[in-house]
């Protein structure tokens, strides 16, 4: 099932991540340039080091121009994640290109790559939940509530990849339509954000 592939990939990138635990550490990815794998690896890297950024930023005695910095890194970042979903749903409507869609074929709510964005985040939260209910220093209703919080992550990601496994099963038998849009941001475009038009 691809949804299993994924997620192994997904935790393969986290524990290499973690090795370091740097956010400037270097990025090596292990897979071929036109290969899934290497799109999955690289989505889930950009999200774990986004992670990362996300604890650091919310660090109340950081320096305001390192914080500045970081958000920048941020936004980045986040277009960095919105193209990697964007290619990973290429490879599926190349995959998918000469199927013969029903006369009633349906049009999904989000896309395959979106389906698989969230199971990456998920794989992250399931990550560190389980970093926490491990931790000696923390008290025993902190490991309790954190090992609940993790059944129910886990229970998630039951439902989340067999979601992504049943859509793609329906794409294949041209149940649905496989169609995408472009996200279109607006607020990295010098063009469309009028605060980055009026600096030109």
């Amino acid at each position: 099932m691809f949804s299993n592939l994924a997620f192994r990939i997904f935790e393969e990138s986290i524990v290499n991540y973690h090795i370091k635990d740097d956010v400037n550490q270097p990025f090596n990815n292990p897979y071929p340039k036109d290969s899934i794998n290497h799109l999955l690896y690289r989505k889930n890297w950009i999200d774990t080091v986004q992670w990362h950024y996300e604890d650091i930023i919310r660090d109340p005695e950081i320096d305001p121009e390192k914080a500045l910095e970081l958000k920048r890194k941020i936004d980045a970042s986040n277009q960095d994640r919105t193209d990697l979903v964007e290619y990973i749903d290429s490879y599926f409507l190349n995959k998918y290109q000469t199927v013969q869609t029903l006369p009633d074929a349906r049009i999904n709510t989000e896309t395959p790559a979106w389906a698989i964005d969230r199971l990456s985040i998920l794989a992250l939260k399931i990550y560190h939940m389980q970093e926490e209910t491990a931790r000696s220093d923390a008290s025993p209703e902190h490991i309790k509530k954190c090992g609940d919080k993790l059944k129910v992550l886990l229970e998630q990601k039951e439902d989340l990849s067999s979601a992504i496994d049943q859509l793609l099963t329906d794409i294949e038998q041209g149940a649905i339509l496989m169609k995408t849009y472009k996200q279109m941001k607006m607020y990295n475009d010098e063009e469309l954000n009028p605060v980055l038009r009026g600096q030109k």
